[in-house]
């Protein structure tokens, strides 16, 4: 009986860390966005989820926070807390002008703007793309900004 409640903790374990390294969708298909993760706590240095019951909609999209003060600084000031380039991976918009998605614990601020990335598997290797924008970003953030108009409506 103890091998049984032993292998189904390490799969509880695996399956776990699988999904903290999901990557999402900035907004899901129930209009949540990032995963559920508090977009003003990025900026505290530490991504931490939000709760239902802090929630607010800005532009047909809802946040959750993870207290009061946070959802209260965010329906205050909404554009100073808001992912660049619609939640979707930095990275990806000015090194591939494409979509990716992001894992929501993997960002950087930069200049007070919030940054996220790809963080997960790709073709059986691990991908950070916020290493490769951390070493360019100077360079990546140009080109991001210079890309998203014209991709910004693409699927």
């Amino acid at each position: 009986m103890k091998t049984v409640k032993q292998v189904f903790a390490l799969a509880v374990a695996l399956l776990w860390g699988a999904f903290a390294q999901a990557q999402i969708d900035p907004v899901n298909t129930d209009g949540v966005a990032l995963g559920g993760y508090d977009v003003v706590s990025y900026f505290s240095g530490k991504a931490k989820e939000g709760k239902k019951t802090f929630a607010a909609k800005h532009n047909e999209v809802t946040y959750y926070f993870a207290s009061k003060a946070n959802r209260d600084a965010f329906t205050k000031a909404p554009k100073k807390y808001l992912p660049q380039f619609d939640g979707y991976c930095a990275w990806g918009v000015g090194a591939k002008a494409a979509k990716f998605p992001i894992n929501p614990e993997t960002f950087d601020i930069v200049d007070g703007k919030l940054y996220l990335f790809f963080d997960g598997e790709f073709n059986g290797e691990q991908l950070d793309t916020s290493v490769d924008w951390k070493a360019r970003t100077a360079e990546l953030e140009k080109a991001a900004h210079t890309n998203w108009p014209n991709i910004k409506d693409s699927k």
